[in-house]
């Protein structure tokens, strides 16, 4: 499972791209002349360079930025945008979400997802039951877990081999090996 991936964002308008995906968010600026620091929520916090051009926004509002240069800092990230010369100005980035196209994204290997592609798909377990559907995923280190969410209920399914039974992306459907008490 490729973990950096959070949910889709929704449809913008003309000129957006319609499947931007949040990578991350801009904590604030990084010097005096224009980088910002990037928290990235990518599996390797340095993946983010692999693409050219991020859009950055909030609210509905995008604008792509082209990557100048980046750094890999200790806890996060570091960044050179073009036409961002100034510290006040990278300072008004901050809190802004990080998001690149899915269509950009290579394809995830056999066996391995997006967590964008899992997050709406529907959760239902072995004895055929209906436990909601994926609102978002955890990293936990130790393994990757499913936030499920039906109404007020919120459960936590591991996403390992011996929970998860299969992943049907086409028909949007995750079986798991998961009781409805559990």
């Amino acid at each position: 499972m490729k973990p950096a991936d959070q949910k889709p964002i929704a449809a913008s308008p003309a000129g957006v791209p319609a499947d931007l995906v949040s990578m991350g968010f801009v904590a604030g600026a990084f010097g005096i002349r224009g980088w910002v620091k990037v928290v990235s929520d990518t599996e390797y916090a340095d993946s983010l360079f692999d693409y050219d051009v991020w859009w950055l926004g909030r609210n509905g509002n995008w604008r792509a930025y082209r990557v100048e240069e980046g750094n890999r800092q200790p806890k996060n990230l570091s960044a050179k945008l073009e036409g961002v010369t100034d510290r006040d100005v990278a300072h008004g980035f901050k809190g802004m979400t990080v998001a690149i196209p899915r269509s950009a994204m290579p394809p995830a290997d056999e066996g391995e997802y997006y967590w964008a592609d899992l997050i709406g798909l529907a959760v239902v377990n072995l004895q055929g039951e209906s436990l909601g559907k994926v609102d978002n995923l955890l990293s936990t280190g130790a393994n990757d877990v499913l936030v499920v969410k039906d109404g007020q209920v919120e459960r936590l399914i591991p996403f390992v081999g011996p929970v998860i039974d299969s992943v049907d992306q086409l028909a949007g459907v995750i079986k798991v090996d998961w009781g409805l008490d559990y």
